[in-house]
């Protein structure tokens, strides 16, 4: 079923995100952290550092290798933890944390070397420390990925005896020459949308706020709240390595914290607009279900949830129909057209109800 959006311009202006905030999370206070450090950081920089695409991950020149360099990014699973411990299930949070570090570094096209975790818990239950650390293991093997290394902090008082939390570095590599090079964008290339299929790993004090814990295990579509609460963040790596194989990209965006529209425009030059219809996907179940018993605005879903389209490619429009053929699912969700003056980098054309 198409999703109504009733008020299209909405989407145009950078509006309050007001039920994230009422859950707990300020995006316009974690915007402006954001930008204190760059100011911190702007005050010196390291000779083999390299700019960053979109600030997905960072980027620095191999030590007396001109023409490779290394890729890091660092991230964490968020309150989706809560969800995890509260239900007993932690076979997949680690899976999580290291699909989210993989498809960050990937915004710049490298290839994953090793990964580090960092697990801290209220009280250490050897049993759940290991259920999560597998995960991580099993998602890092998957993709030829060293898990190197770790750290495990039992910090009572820090934290409830039966809360954790997960966050976890990655490091990957990449030809210098063959980082996406945004400024090559232009008008009339596609946007090439990968599905998500949930949640992923953001967004979680609102929905834990629009469903409480008594529904949890209630029946939702062809399972439980929880089951879909709890769907994986899935990797994009081997989707994104198939369509490079085939087409130009461009640009690439990880649809995380800040959806389509903050998302995108980290990885577009300053005379790009994004143009996505959103007819043209579908929106996962468990989001309807939020924006409907929360009356999530049109600006505000598109900025807390991925709307169902987790990852993001700019290619040139002859190269679409090769991308789709070469990752099941992926869908032309938009196009690139020119911007002039202080418009929106993103417009979102909703789809008309069904």
């Amino acid at each position: 079923m198409a999703e109504s959006l009733e008020n299209p311009r909405a989407a145009q202006k950078a509006a309050p995100v007001e039920r994230y905030r009422e859950a707990g999370v300020d995006v316009a206070a974690g915007n402006e952290a954001v930008a204190r450090y760059r100011d911190v950081l702007g005050e010196w920089r390291h000779p083999a550092q390299l700019d960053a695409i979109g600030g997905f991950a960072g980027v620095f020149r191999l030590p007396g290798e001109s023409d490779t360099a290394l890729v890091a990014s660092t991230d964490g699973v968020g309150t989706k933890v809560l969800i995890a411990g509260e239900l007993e299930r932690y076979d997949g949070v680690g899976r999580d944390l290291v699909h989210h570090c993989i498809n960050d570094i990937l915004v710049c096209s490298a290839r994953p070397l090793f990964f580090l975790d960092y697990l801290a818990v209220g009280k250490l239950q050897p049993d759940v420390a290991a259920q999560v650390v597998r995960s991580c293991a099993l998602a890092c093997r998957a993709h030829d990925c060293a898990l190197l290394g770790g750290e495990t902090a039992e910090m009572p008082g820090l934290y409830a005896r039966d809360h954790f939390d997960l966050a976890g570095t990655i490091v990957g590599i990449v030809d210098v020459d063959t980082l996406p090079d945004p400024e090559t964008v232009e008008p009339g290339d596609a946007i090439i949308g990968l599905p998500a299929v949930g949640l992923h790993t953001n967004g979680y004090s609102l929905a834990r706020a629009l469903v409480p814990r008594a529904e949890w295990e209630d029946r939702f579509g062809e399972g439980t709240y929880a089951d879909a609460l709890l769907e994986e963040h899935p990797s994009y790596y081997r989707a994104v390595r198939a369509i490079e194989a085939v087409a130009t990209v461009k640009a690439m965006a990880h649809i995380t914290g800040g959806g389509l529209l903050e998302n995108v425009p980290r990885t577009l030059p300053a005379n790009a607009k994004a143009i996505f219809e959103q007819q043209r996907w579908s929106v996962p179940p468990i989001m309807r279900e939020l924006i409907r018993r929360g009356e999530i605005g049109v600006d505000e879903r598109y900025r807390v949830f991925n709307m169902g389209v987790g990852y993001t490619l700019v290619v040139p429009l002859s190269d679409a129909p090769a991308a789709l053929a070469a990752a099941p699912g992926a869908k032309v969700v938009g196009w690139i057209e020119a911007r002039t003056g202080d418009a929106p980098q993103v417009v979102i054309h909703p789809a008309r109800a069904a």
